[in-house]
């Protein structure tokens, strides 16, 4: 079976990823696994409003935990502490964890041993199933770390339920930037399809997801959202994706039924059916070797 990846990604947020993807997971209802890798952020949920079937910690890097005794209060580790999870309150020394970054400080210069480092819950992993297939999505705590090993666990365990179950296709709604989580979501996929925006921030994201994605190796197409806002914007979105090779999928125009949909927490009709089919015939094009 030729399992093939689609990975949504955009420059930042807002630019209608989830949207998409959204649209996308509804066309391919019942041949493909879904999977929401925008763990800091994630809201694909509530367009897919999935059914928990499977709930699991996910425990990330290490924190401090104090001890009492033999901690005696004496202070000494408040200042060497430079993420303030440390302070004096009533005599007594506060730890506020999720504030704490793991590096240790406290262990060096507490005089009593009273500071250790353990791994610390981050967040958690779900396994939900949707109209539209098992969907696999996490939450991180707030401030909490390591979301680029977490978007590989849970990329993962959607390709383990794809091949299980044999589904042809993977759908992921990526981290939006070029960070750690991003480059974590489309490593070795079998596509990365960007959405922009006609405006200037817009281009200036795209060609960063594109060198993103040169630099790894995966094809990278292009979706135009709210292509009607500002033609010289379109026309400067267009130019780059010839120039470099992209290409440009669908242009959407701005859809007030989108946003109506959006508001009621219900996948968009208004995208028309022809536009869905010819993402999907470019992306089934571009990964036809992969």
């Amino acid at each position: 079976m030729n399992l093939r990846e689609i990975v949504v990604v955009s420059g930042k947020g807002g630019t209608g990823k989830t949207t998409l993807t959204s649209v996308l997971a509804r066309t391919l209802a019942g041949s493909t696994v879904l999977c929401d890798a925008d763990v800091d952020v994630p809201d694909l949920w509530i367009l897919l409003n999935p059914r928990i079937h499977v709930e699991e910690e996910y425990i990330g890097g290490d924190k401090a935990a104090i001890r009492r005794p033999p901690c005696d209060d004496c202070g000494l580790c408040v200042p060497a502490c430079r993420f303030g999870a440390l302070s004096p309150e009533n005599g007594k020394i506060l730890l506020d964890r999720s504030r704490c970054e793991g590096c240790g400080a406290c262990t060096l210069v507490c005089p009593r041993g009273a500071f250790s480092l353990s791994p610390a819950l981050q967040g958690r992993i779900y396994r939900s199933e949707t109209d539209y297939g098992s969907f696999w999505h996490a939450r991180l705590v707030p401030g909490g770390e390591n979301s680029g090993r977490l978007v590989q666990i849970l990329r993962e365990r959607a390709r383990g339920s794809a091949m299980e179950q044999g589904k042809p296709w993977i759908l992921v709604d990526g981290p939006p930037g070029i960070a750690c989580p991003a480059i974590s979501a489309i490593t070795g996929c079998s596509v990365a399809l960007a959405v922009t925006e006609p405006s200037r921030s817009g281009l200036h994201d795209l060609k960063r997801l594109g060198d993103l994605a040169a630099r790894f190796r995966v094809p990278m197409a292009v979706v135009l959202n709210r292509s009607d806002l500002s033609d010289d914007g379109a026309r400067a979105v267009r130019e780059a994706c010839r120039r470099k090779g992209w290409p440009l999928l669908a242009e959407i125009p701005f859809l007030e039924g989108i946003v109506e949909d959006l508001a009621l927490a219900r996948i968009p009709g208004a995208i028309s059916t022809e536009t869905v089919r010819r993402i999907l015939e470019g992306i089934e094009t571009l990964t036809a070797d992969r």
